[in-house]
This record gives C-alpha cells, structure tokens and sequence, in this order.
C-alpha cells in the first residue's frame, strides 16, 4: 500500500514533508534539511563568482530524493543540474520545466530521443557519442567532455582540440572535465589537469566552460570558469580531506531501539561471538542493518577492516557518543549503551547514525569508505520527513 506525502509543520513553523513508510511502521528515519541544503547551495555560488554553481543531483541526489531537492534548489535560484542518467534527467525535468539538464554518462543511440523529447542536454565524450548525436539531435544544444587525466571519460585533449576546428556537425554550447584529485590541494595533478583544460578552452573560443567539483570549488578562482559542479557539499559531506568541513549537515539519519539488554561480564554479543563484554553491559539493539545502507564495515568487531582501525562506528543518544557493539548485521544493529542514563534510553527512542552530532564522514572513515557511498547507498525502509525549504511553503 502506498503511503501518500503528508505536510504537517514543527513548531518552529518549517514547513515537514514526510514520504514513505509510515513512522510506526520503519525501524529507522531520515531527516533532510532543505534550509540547509539551500544555505550550502548558496555558500557555494558565492565562491563560485564569478561564473555560478550548479547542483549535482545524480543517484536521485546523493539519496535524497530529486522531487523534494531539485524544487528547493529551483527556488534559490539554481538554473542548471546535472545526473549520470537519462532516467534522472526525465525526474530533474519534472520537477523544474526550465531547467538546463546535463546528463554525464554518455549517450547511447536507442537513448537519444528521451533526450530531445525532454530537453537533455547530453555530454558527449566521444566520437561514437558525436556521431549519435548529429544523427538525432537535430541542431540541439550539447556538451563536449575533455578528459584531462582522469582517464576516464572524454575525448582527449587533441581530439578535442581537433574536433573544435571542424565541429560542424552538432552545436556544443558547453565544455568540460573532471579533477582527479581536487580533494587533495597539494597535488599537482591539479595545476597539470588546469593546464590542460585551458589550452582546450582556448581551442573552443567563446564557450560556456566547467571544471570544478565540490573540492575543485575551493581550490581557488583559476578552477572556477563559468559554471562549478558541487555535489557532495550540497548534501553537508566533507569535499577536501584535512580540513574543517564548512557545509551543514543535510542529512540525519536514525534508527529505533527495538530492545535493551543486560548482559553480564565475560559473554559474548553477535554473529561470531566477536565481541566479549568486558563488563556488565547495557545493550541497544536497533532496527537498521547493512540491507538499510548501514555498513557491516562499521561494525565494532569482527570485520576485517578493524585489524586496520580499532574503532568502528558510534551513535549519539542523549547527548552521549554510543559505540556500535559487534556486527552490524542485515536488519539490526547493536549499541552500547552502559554510559546511558536508564531514565534517559527507552524502547522506541532513536539512537541518530549521522547527522549533527555524528559526522557523516567520521561513519564513513569507521567503515572504511566515503560519505558519497554512505548517502547513495540509503535503504528505502527509512521513514524520510523533508524540513524547511521554500519550495513546501
């Protein structure tokens, strides 16, 4: 059965959008902040003059749902999107009729009329993707991708140097690449990838260019051009290692305790018997597992990322960091809770995953990943409430 959208309101008067299963019904929630989503976004465009910043809405926008994110962003101002996928595209024009839409990942001929029938504009990254193109296009608008050492897609730089002198065939309004490395400032696979860029740049004339990301964002004023990327930051995750994040965080996700148990010094918790308690324990176990996107990497014990890290992943409930306790299996997953005042903790109560008070990224370096996989790999048994946002006003 499904469940229809409800708007109700909190009482600091932003506006709630909830979707999916009811809340009785999940064993765990998300909570996506479009005020904050929108405060990154614009953060973001101030360091991008003086060209402007686009939103990266791929992987049905980092998992948090194209429908409620692209209006948001429709509405502070942002005019241009780009997804991997035709299919996301269709969802982008959907909801924002007068959007620009880049589509990333190549062009297949069977594909091509989804593109001109809803205004896609496809980047078209080879002499196969050109030619499909010329064929369907019609004269439409299109994006050329440079591969500048990512080797990844593109053409590279000579043939797309080449392909300036002689592109009569399609109408290439925008030029881009990708940075390999942008989250690491100091390598010079950025200055080298910068140098290649603007000698293709300069092949193309007066041509909309793109060739920051997230990171590539605060690299500086020579990586901006006409128009950045940011994707990650959006959605509050960490763009350059090292470094302080200054997004807000977008995206909390929690789980509910199902049960609360005693255990006794000396036994064991979980699959494998991987953990024994060292003391008497209190223990959460709460419903939410890797089949809802919460790594079994995160586990406490019995992974083998933890001979390399000792430490795996933490909630937070009642103003106290709690441990994850052995395996995070599919369906569940245990906290220790002992530090927990027993009048603070109940069945029923959320222990929060990530969010403000435990950083998306700190769970995804106890796992051994990234934020970017934590996000897009979000399970769809979360009851999701979407706050603020002028687009639900």
């Amino acid at each position: 059965m499904s469940v229809k959208p409800k708007l109700t309101s909190t009482s600091l008067e932003r506006p709630v959008l909830t979707t999916g299963a009811d809340r009785l019904l999940a064993g765990g929630r998300l909570t996506i902040d479009l005020d904050a989503l929108v405060d990154n976004w614009k953060s973001l465009d101030a360091r991008s003059r003086p060209g402007r910043a686009a939103a990266v809405v791929k992987a049905d926008a980092y998992g948090c749902g194209i429908a409620q994110i692209v209006p948001a962003l429709t509405a502070a101002g942002c005019e241009n999107f780009f997804v991997a996928l035709p299919e996301e595209g269709l969802r982008v024009r959907h909801a924002a009729p007068r959007a620009r839409i880049f589509v990333l990942n190549g062009l297949f001929d069977d594909a091509a009329p989804a593109f001109t029938d809803a205004d896609l504009i496809p980047v078209l990254g080879s002499d196969h993707e050109i030619a499909i193109w010329a064929k369907h296009g019609r004269r439409k608008p299109c994006a050329i991708h440079v591969d500048t050492g990512m080797n990844r897609l593109g053409l590279m730089p000579d043939e797309a140097i080449g392909f300036a002198g002689t592109a009569k065939s399609v109408r290439p309004v925008f030029l881009m690449s990708h940075l390999a490395c942008a989250d690491t400032p100091s390598s010079d696979k950025n200055r080298q990838q910068l140098e290649s860029f603007q000698k293709v740049r300069a092949a193309f004339g007066d041509i909309e260019s793109s060739f920051a990301n997230s990171a590539g964002i605060f690299l500086g004023l020579d990586y901006i051009f006409d128009l950045t990327r940011p994707g990650i930051a959006l959605y509050g995750g960490e763009a350059v290692g090292g470094t302080a994040n200054p997004m807000k965080p977008v995206v909390t996700a929690e789980t509910r305790i199902v049960q609360i148990r005693r255990t006794a010094k000396g036994e064991t918790a979980g699959y494998g018997a991987t953990m024994t308690l060292d003391g008497d324990t209190r223990i959460a176990v709460c419903s939410t597992g890797y089949a809802d996107g919460y790594p079994r990497s995160a586990s406490g014990s019995g992974v083998p990322l933890r001979t390399a890290l000792a430490e795996g992943a933490h909630g937070f409930i009642a103003g106290r960091r709690v441990p994850v306790l052995g395996r995070v299996t599919m369906d569940l997953t245990s906290f220790d809770v002992t530090e927990v005042p027993e009048d603070e903790i109940s069945i029923g109560d959320h222990i929060e995953l990530f969010g403000p008070n435990i950083a998306l990224d700190d769970v995804a370096r106890a796992a051994g990943t990234i934020g970017y996989e934590l996000l897009t790999g979000l399970g769809k048994r979360y009851h999701r409430r979407y706050i603020g946002g002028e687009a639900l006003r």
